[in-house]
């Protein structure tokens, strides 16, 4: 998935953030739900002790003085009769209203022995009212849904949420005590504390998360930068074995492959050089027995195949050796070097146009990239007799194209070509084909300059090779 992060760290971060954020809200709604429901039922206690402290009042009363007594206390949320019928039995869905049965077992372990009592919900009434207020008898607010027969007066809409019963108490001499009861909402708010707790945990988790992950993931990073470098420069510094044990072992490993590959190149280097060496002296020989020759023609061709040889010898030691000197990267003056290669073709008598240019230096060697430049113009002009050198400088890298007008080379073969000793059917004749090493090169330069060089057809007709370099270059010399 495109929003998905790539990196590991990213990854790993989004997994323990989704997580955690999700168990911190369903923590937060627990709470919540279990605060409302202790707030709720301790509510549920007051109004029920209520009730029966005013019953207990009223039993222990004469029947002539408990009017005065009802009303004092009739007074929101409870609105308490003398005169109401007993109420009807509770129908089967209020037997099994929850609400209901928590509030009578809470009542009537209030009221004790000696004294009965029943609730119920108003008839028609739901579990909890809307928000609606507005006057009723002796300008007493009520609610729209009280006002039915059997209804008491003096019941008020706390707010959207609370629950309504209708209490009835039998007395010890038989009179009934009606209370028509409001039990308010809570505060369903989360407090100001468990929030701020909830934060602060939530955020040092987080920050532990993400401390933990970059510790785990930076060896990981390294090792992936190491694998990077490596094409740039064999020989570079072995990484530090540091992090988990994993990571530790891979980074051995890696240590170990190197290693291995720096041996193995040197030890071909070394092999090609001495017979580069051994090589000299029949090459020598050969060129002062030819100069011998009495015959002009025969010299010629002597003459040629060992300057063939030693061009041969010299371009296949460049290439195993990568092209790489011990010199330092410093700013080059791109067209500068341009120009002067471009003088060097012309005074051959060889055509070579620039267009385009570089607005500043660009971080490379400067020798490795003249023999990168002439290896792609000679093989432009070999091929194509003239070149064309276009340049675009952008702000992280610069490219450099050579295009000539030669017959290309098949779609199939663009990339073999930068392979040692390949040379197309264009390249077979001896008067225009190399020893088959000036691409690969000029790649092996382009790459440890952290760049690329691809090749690539043109609609026109003839070769197009383009030269890519970052202009943030690494030093990779050999240490």
């Amino acid at each position: 998935m495109r929003l998905l992060p790539r990196s590991l760290f990213g990854r790993l971060v989004l997994v323990l953030l989704g997580g955690l954020t999700a168990a911190q809200l369903v923590t937060a709604y627990i709470n919540v739900s279990e605060r409302d429901q202790l707030l709720y039922t301790a509510g549920g206690v007051q109004l029920a002790q209520r009730i029966a402290d005013i019953s207990k009042l009223l039993d222990s009363l004469p029947a002539a003085e408990r009017r005065p007594i009802v009303a004092v206390f009739n007074a929101p949320p409870l609105s308490i009769s003398l005169d109401r019928p007993p109420l009807p039995k509770p129908q089967a869905a209020s037997e099994t209203d929850m609400q209901v049965a928590m509030f009578t077992t809470v009542l009537r372990y209030a009221l004790g022995e000696g004294m009965q009592a029943s609730v119920t919900r108003p008839p028609g009434a739901p579990e909890s009212y809307p928000m609606g207020i507005r006057p009723g008898p002796a300008g007493i607010p009520m609610m729209p849904m009280m006002q039915h027969p059997g209804g008491g007066p003096g019941m008020q809409a706390m707010g959207p949420g609370g629950a309504f019963f209708v209490v009835q108490v039998a007395l010890r001499d038989g009179s009934l005590v009606t209370f028509d009861s409001y039990l308010p909402p809570q505060d369903a708010a989360m407090p100001l504390r468990l929030a701020a707790t909830l934060l602060v945990l939530l955020g040092s988790v987080i920050a532990l998360s993400l401390i933990a992950v970059r510790w785990a993931t930076r060896p990981l990073s390294a090792l992936a930068t190491a694998a990077e470098k490596l094409g740039e420069d064999i020989n570079r510094a072995p990484l530090l074995a540091g992090g988990p044990a994993e990571v530790q072992r891979a980074a051995k490993a890696f240590n170990t492959m190197q290693q291995r590959l720096s041996r193995f190149i040197a030890d071909r280097t070394r092999m090609l050089t001495a017979m580069s060496h051994d090589l000299k002296t029949p090459l020598t020989r050969l060129r002062l027995r030819s100069e011998m020759l009495e015959d002009e023609t025969l010299r010629a061709k002597f003459a040629k195949d060992v300057e063939e040889m030693e061009s041969m010898v010299a371009q296949t030691l460049d290439f195993m050796r990568d092209a790489r000197t011990d010199e330092p990267v410093q700013p080059v003056d791109v067209m500068a070097l341009l120009e002067s290669l471009q003088t060097d073709y012309q005074d051959t008598g060889h055509t070579v146009e620039i267009a385009g240019g570089a607005a500043r230096p660009l971080p490379g060697r400067p020798q490795a990239l003249r023999r990168c430049l002439t290896n792609l113009l000679d093989n432009a002009i070999r091929y194509g007799r003239r070149a064309r050198i276009e340049v675009q400088d952008g702000q992280a890298r610069i490219t450099i194209r050579v295009l000539d007008e030669g017959p290309g080379i098949p779609q199939e073969e663009l990339e073999r070509a930068f392979e040692p000793f390949f040379r197309g059917e264009a390249s077979r004749s001896r008067e225009t084909g190399g020893t088959g090493l000036g691409l690969g090169i000029a790649r092996n330069i382009a790459r440890a300059h952290g760049g690329e060089l691809i090749l690539r057809n043109r609609s026109a007709g003839g070769l197009e090779a383009e030269l890519s370099l970052p202009r943030k270059v690494t030093d990779t010399r050999p240490r």
